[in-house]
């Protein structure tokens, strides 16, 4: 039997075509599992809450939220700045995550899965906006994880740099020989991580097999936050 066969599992996928989205989607089909994938933004205080209706039955949350990472100067960002990187990454996850959790719990089973990012574990210049919301996703998972670990759920983080997506890791950006030195001189990998080799690993987590986690934040970025 495969273990990470997730052959009747209905799996709600934000954020499709962005981020991880479409390796997430392909991956987590070809395992067997029904995904429902949403395209949109999340940033309207009552989507999250609509969304998870129209979804129905939910037995993994895959909280896929991102937005282009800014580059400004602590001194120099703005009350727009904040306020977008924490509508669109944060307050979505806590709306998403408090409408799922009660047919969840009431089941006895269910697992949220934050892709996030090693941005929060790792400090970086011109990243104090778009780390702070980041490192505001890990607590948020860490705190839930604990709560509702004694209904059978776990809520985990997969925390991500340095992984092949489109959203942070365009082809032209990869093409770029200044950033293959940085991706060779910072990532002790060497490379980025490939699409697949992260969903798979957020299928893991999904899966029976990984029961045992709880609010826990694993970093998958090739070794980076290690240096």
């Amino acid at each position: 039997m495969n273990p990470l066969d997730l052959s009747g599992k209905r799996v709600l996928l934000t954020q499709a075509n962005e981020f991880m989205g479409p390796a997430l989607h392909e991956v987590f089909t070809e395992l067997g599992a029904t995904v429902i994938a949403d395209h949109g933004l999340l940033d309207d205080p009552n989507r999250p809450l609509a969304l998870i209706n129209e979804a129905g039955h939910v037995d993994v949350l895959l909280a896929n939220l991102g937005i282009p990472a800014t580059s400004t100067l602590a001194t120099d960002a703005t009350d727009e700045e904040w306020r977008a990187a924490f509508s669109h990454m944060v307050d979505p996850l806590h709306r998403l995550t408090k409408a799922v959790l009660p047919q969840m719990t009431a089941r006895g089973h269910g697992k949220i899965i934050l892709m996030g990012s090693a941005s929060a574990l790792r400090g970086i210049k011109r990243s104090s906006t778009y780390s702070a919301a980041r490192g505001a996703q890990l607590a948020y998972i860490q705190s839930v994880g604990v709560e509702v670990a004694n209904k059978r759920v776990q809520v985990n983080a997969i925390a991500q740099n340095y992984v092949d997506n489109p959203t942070y890791f365009s082809a032209e950006v990869q093409a770029n020989p200044v950033f293959q030195d940085k991706l060779k001189r910072d990532v002790p990998l060497g490379r980025l991580v490939a699409a697949r080799e992260d969903a798979m690993f957020a299928a893991y987590l999904a899966s029976s097999s990984a029961d045992c986690f709880v609010g826990q934040v694993f970093p998958v970025c090739g070794g980076w936050v290690a240096r």
